[in-house]
């Protein structure tokens, strides 16, 4: 029961840091210090009612996850939002939840051989995020114009949209680099992760398609917000499991 209550506690967290990661690519620390701060009362309760057996878990929990998604942030893995959030879940879930409901036992896959539930949140994650650049040609597919032909593999990380609307959406990114060069030609240079779409480009880009340098429709690459593939990943650990694990496995039995 106490899992169950954990995991329910959790999500309006999650939630919000993904609203939050959303809006403004940002997630104040205010929402993973209110959720250990309150969560405290669970860790209180296992420590309470498990002694030691509680602490070691907390503490190698804490300590590992902190190490690793440090070393992540600093390596440009991921943002500092991110990172707090999955320290904040090592702390809260020092130990894989394990709960029965309606006559099943979650997660549905079993346990993990490596056992550290935040691990398996992140590993999920990155399986999910993996998924984007699928849905991403899918959708092209369904918009598609003979434009795309001249460049398929922008169909996996972004979509072309009309350049008098750029202004008018946020957290962009311009899947080439235009430059002018001494000839007056214009030059095209791809970007894998997106380039920062600032609302100055958009007079040049203007300026651009009234000399029919470009076309109305460009590239562009809406950054997901990671928050949101952990949060995903959160739910499918509790529900299903290590999903890694699983794939992994069935390959290697197939």
């Amino acid at each position: 029961m106490i899992e169950i209550l954990k995991i329910l506690f959790s999500m309006p967290f999650l939630l919000y840091s993904c609203y939050s990661d959303l809006n403004s690519r940002r997630v104040s620390n205010k929402v993973w210090k209110y959720m250990l701060a309150a969560g405290s009362v669970f860790i209180s309760y296992g420590v309470f009612t498990d002694g030691t057996y509680y602490l070691k878990p907390l503490l190698f929990s804490g300590v590992l996850v902190f190490a690793v998604v440090y070393i992540l942030f600093q390596l440009g893995a991921f943002g500092g939002g991110d990172a707090k959030g999955l320290i904040a879940l090592s702390i809260l879930f020092p130990s894989y939840p394990v709960f029965s409901f309606s006559g099943k036992i979650y997660p549905l896959l079993g346990i993990p051989p490596v056992g550290l539930f935040t691990f398996t949140v992140l590993g999920n994650a990155l399986l999910l995020t993996t998924l984007v650049p699928l849905g991403m040609f899918c959708y092209n597919v369904l918009h598609f114009s003979p434009e795309m032909t001249k460049n398929p593999l922008y169909m996996f990380i972004g979509y072309r949209t009309e350049v008098s609307s750029l202004k008018y959406k946020k957290h962009l990114g311009l899947l080439e680099k235009f430059e002018l060069d001494e000839s007056g030609r214009l030059k095209k240079k791809f970007s894998l992760t997106g380039l920062n779409f600032d609302a100055d480009q958009k007079p040049e880009l203007d300026e651009y398609l009234k000399k029919g340098l470009i076309e109305k429709d460009i590239w562009v690459t809406l950054g997901l917000p990671f928050m949101l593939s952990i949060t995903a990943g959160f739910i499918t650990a509790v529900v299903f499991g290590d999903l890694i694990f699983y794939v992994v496995m069935r390959l290697m039995v197939s």
